[in-house]
């Protein structure tokens, strides 16, 4: 209808313009065409007034308003966890190095140990050259036999009322002597004999026969039933890290295998180097944990409670500050909202909301680019 109507007005305006014999053509075709528009602006308003009419009498007639389809997800309270990403390792918490018992070392004459191998504390590793020393006990030996002799020989005589009993009580001396040599000898070819100070594994054994041995780093047991787990924490963080604090421990060789545990020790000095500081947390034995083995150490330096979280990349900033888009109800419809928030930590993809929304609130996690305060909105049933 109104499409004839409007073809009818042209056609009556090109007709009264055609049949014009005065005045300027162009012109007068300039006004007819301005009288058309106007008519035109006329005829749209009587339109849209007519549909709106309708649309309030025939709720089916009205004319769809336009919506951008979104992903919500209402927010919720929970505890939110910060931590201090570090990469770090599995190192055995007892390690030793042996030395040899009598502080100076030897010639090495046996070795009962190899790379590898399984020892008990106690058990003989190696054995060093004793040759002099035999040869000092045997004639120590001899002393201690010469004087045990002559004090049975004085003793008898004492018996008798022969002889002084400064003498019997020389020849006494002479045999404690002697035996005390005797010790210290045994003692010195014991130490010859090296052995193993803990339970574990002969981690290093760097010493062949001939060799000198020493105990500078030559042979080394680990004992894998007490582990740690050891990082380097930057200095920035000296005031959030302590003995005690929470640590989640994985091992990526073991499919991110998480431990449970805490600090055990902190370091007091700061590397000059490297700007950190060293931390050891106690794990339990397990038996595909090995030491130097690659751990990612995960300390937590804050926890909140009832915190109300969002994705991070939901955050958006314009020139006012930080803000995220929300859906309400309104009139029976969902529109997008604009919140500004105040933010805290960030962790993974999570970032803790301060203010500006709160629990029950939905957030609009898909489709919020772009988005204007007022504007409908659809999901996806």
């Amino acid at each position: 209808m109104n499409k004839i109507i409007l073809s009818f007005i042209l056609t009556g305006a090109f007709l009264i313009v055609s049949c014009g014999q005065s005045g300027d053509p162009v012109a007068k075709k300039k006004e007819a065409l301005q009288k058309l528009k106007d008519e035109q602006s006329a005829l749209s308003k009587r339109i849209l007034q007519a549909e709106d009419e309708l649309s309030r009498l025939d709720t089916s007639a009205a004319k769809k308003e336009k919506t951008k389809l979104v992903a919500v997800q209402a927010l919720a309270p929970g505890n939110f966890t910060h931590f201090i990403d570090l990469q770090g390792k599995i190192d055995a918490l007892n390690i030793a190095y042996v030395t040899p018992r009598n502080g100076v070392g030897g010639q090495v004459k046996e070795i009962y140990v190899k790379q590898g191998d399984a020892v008990k504390k106690g058990q003989l590793l190696l054995k060093l050259d004793d040759a002099i020393l035999v040869q000092q006990l045997a004639q120590a030996k001899q002393q201690l036999s010469f004087a045990q002799n002559l004090y049975q020989r004085r003793k008898n005589l004492w018996a008798d009322k022969i002889g002084t009993e400064v003498e019997l009580v020389t020849a006494k001396n002479q045999v404690d002597q002697a035996q005390r040599q005797v010790d210290i000898v045994n003692q010195q070819i014991d130490q010859t004999r090296v052995n193993a100070d803990i339970n574990g594994v002969a981690d290093q054994v760097n010493i062949r026969m001939g060799e000198f041995f020493n105990g500078n780093n030559q042979i080394r047991i680990v004992n894998t039933s007490n582990l740690k787990a050891v990082a380097q924490v930057p200095e920035v963080y000296l005031s959030k890290v302590s003995v005690g604090s929470n640590v989640k421990v994985l091992i990526p060789e073991l499919n991110n295998k998480t431990i449970l545990t805490r600090i055990s020790v902190t370091g007091k000095l700061i590397d000059q180097n490297t700007r950190s500081f060293y931390v050891e947390a106690k794990i339990p034995y397990e038996k595909d944990l090995y030491p130097n083995q690659v751990a990612l150490i995960r300390i937590q330096d804050y926890m909140a409670h009832n915190a109300i979280t969002v994705p991070v990349n939901t955050l958006q900033n314009d020139e006012n500050g930080k803000y995220v888009m929300i859906a309400t109800k309104e009139g029976g419809r969902l529109v997008a909202h604009k919140k500004p928030v105040t933010v805290g930590m960030t962790y993974d993809d999570k970032i803790e909301i301060k203010s500006g929304v709160q629990a029950g609130d939905s957030i609009i996690t898909d489709g919020y680019q772009g988005l204007y305060d007022g504007q409908p909105l659809s999901t996806q049933s």
